[in-house]
């Protein structure tokens, strides 16, 4: 039987406790056991972080990039052959199913394969001079060594782009990673270790959130920040790393809408939407909450959400036939109960759900609120959790107006049969992402990120490596 191990700083090639001794205890969410412990890093050992990665970078940065890639493709492999050890850990800290940590785990190994690629064509340009005998050079270069803030939603998936985008480019990086989720990420920076990457390369820290990223983001070292997160937090962040000049990547939080056409696959649409809606207990920045579905089908649609809902098995992720897990802590029941008694006090309907199961755990029914006023909290705050709205519109202009009324600007889907909507809904949704007739979001290969107060830069495609390079002229007369 497979145990849940205690967590390490990984600083300079070395697994080491925190100087101080300090720890900070991991609970499953399923059982609000205490089922491990993290080494806790203060400002000594992010000092030490820090030396390591300026050092890691130098070596890094000079590392043709035909080995560079590689080495990842190389830890990619790794990555793959533990998966079953490393999911495991993951439902274990975070909660969701065993088969969706699997999938996680083996979403990252290509990840890190698409960046290891990618590594390979860092290219820069020759540019016509204006006069005989000149060579004029746009080449990319590295831009430093990074530190990255990750949530606990997605242990490994939210690290792996920032890690691999680091590494593709010859930077160094500095991982903070989530308290709550410790012990799978410390997989993903093992699996590049046990590949191979020079000591200082990679860095991995754990401690109060706000203490390390205001001690990192100032620091001469760090040349640049990449966040996923709160709204909030992230404007925090943003501007604090503009104070200092540095750059940064800021996926921040959404509140995706889903507008059902009168002409959609109603089946389709309520498969894939449901799917992406309660996928990892409604825990994900892209999930669609505002279902805005047509008058012609929205009594259908609601029906078909409603069962769904009610066939989803909730449990411990470790359990067999289990579809939902828990709420990765225990602060996101109140939060969901607040979101649910404002919106009905406000004259929302609740369809189903709308409580906490049991008293052991932190497993919430997935919920269906209809007819919910803008008004509302759940309205205008993401809820992240199982929580879908559905409400209905009447023509294609009433759906933009509230798909685009938030400030927020990440995911959106649709479902249409009609090209000439299709085209429409691609000039007028103001969102990042927008995804129609499937659930196309978060491959390698494509875009990812948002617009808006969903942040800047994108995390995935071929534009992904750009944040981490930075272009210089070499102009030489002969």
């Amino acid at each position: 039987m497979q145990t849940y191990p205690d967590v390490k700083l990984f600083i300079n090639g070395e697994w080491r406790d925190a100087i101080g001794g300090e720890t900070i205890p991991v609970i499953d969410p399923a059982t609000e056991e205490v089922i491990g412990k993290i080494a806790h890093a203060r400002k000594a050992d992010l000092d030490l972080a820090l030396e390591a990665a300026d050092k890691g970078f130098k070596i890094w940065r000079d590392t043709a990039a035909f080995e560079r890639s590689k080495l990842m493709r190389k830890a990619a492999d790794i990555m793959r052959s533990r998966v079953d050890e490393i999911a495991f850990m993951m439902t274990r800290e975070q909660g969701k199913p065993l088969a969706q940590a699997k999938m996680e785990v083996m979403g990252g190994a290509d990840t890190i394969d698409w960046f290891a690629e990618e590594a390979r064509r860092t290219y820069g340009q020759i540019i016509p001079a204006r006069f005989s005998g000149v060579a004029q050079m746009a080449i990319k270069m590295p831009v430093g060594p990074v530190a990255a803030f990750t949530p606990w939603n997605f242990p490994i998936n939210q690290i792996v782009r920032k890690l691999s985008a680091a590494l593709a480019t010859g930077c160094s990086i500095i991982v903070k990673a989530p308290e709550e989720t410790p012990a799978s990420p410390a997989e993903l920076i093992r699996a590049f270790v046990d590949a191979g990457v020079p000591a200082g390369v990679v860095n991995l820290v754990y401690g109060i959130p706000a203490e390390i990223s205001e001690y990192l983001i100032p620091h001469p070292v760090i040349r640049k920040i990449s966040f996923t997160g709160s709204t909030p937090v992230g404007k925090h962040l943003a501007a604090l790393a503009g104070k200092h000049m540095k750059r940064a990547t800021m996926e921040l939080g959404g509140h995706a809408p889903a507008i059902i056409f009168d002409d959609a696959d109603l089946e389709k649409a309520i498969e894939v939407t449901a799917a992406a809606k309660f996928r990892n207990a409604g825990q994900v920045c892209v999930a669609p909450t505002r279902f805005l579905v047509q008058d012609g089908i929205a009594d259908r649609f609601t029906e078909g959400l409603i069962k769904y809902a009610r066939s989803i098995k909730v449990g411990n992720g470790l359990e067999e036939g289990v579809t939902m897990g828990p709420l990765a802590n225990d602060r996101r029941i109140p939060a969901m109960e607040d979101m649910i008694h404002d919106a009905v006090s406000k004259g929302a309907e609740l369809k189903t759900g709308g409580k906490r199961i049991g008293n052991k755990g932190y497993f919430f029914e997935p919920t269906v609120l209809a007819d919910v006023p803008t008004s509302a909290k759940v309205m205008n705050d993401e809820p992240f959790g199982p929580l879908a709205i559905v409400n209905r519109f009447s023509h294609f202009d009433d759906a933009i107006e509230e798909a685009n009324r938030l400030p927020f600007g990440l995911a959106s889907y649709a479902f249409t049969s009609s090209v000439k909507t299709a085209h429409a809904l691609g000039r007028q949704m103001e969102a990042g992402m927008l995804t129609i007739n499937h659930n196309g979001l978060a491959l390698p290969e494509v875009p990812f990120g948002g617009i808006k107060d969903s942040g800047y830069g994108t995390e995935g495609g071929s534009e992904a490596v750009e944040a981490y390079l930075e272009t210089r002229l070499v102009s030489q007369m002969s």
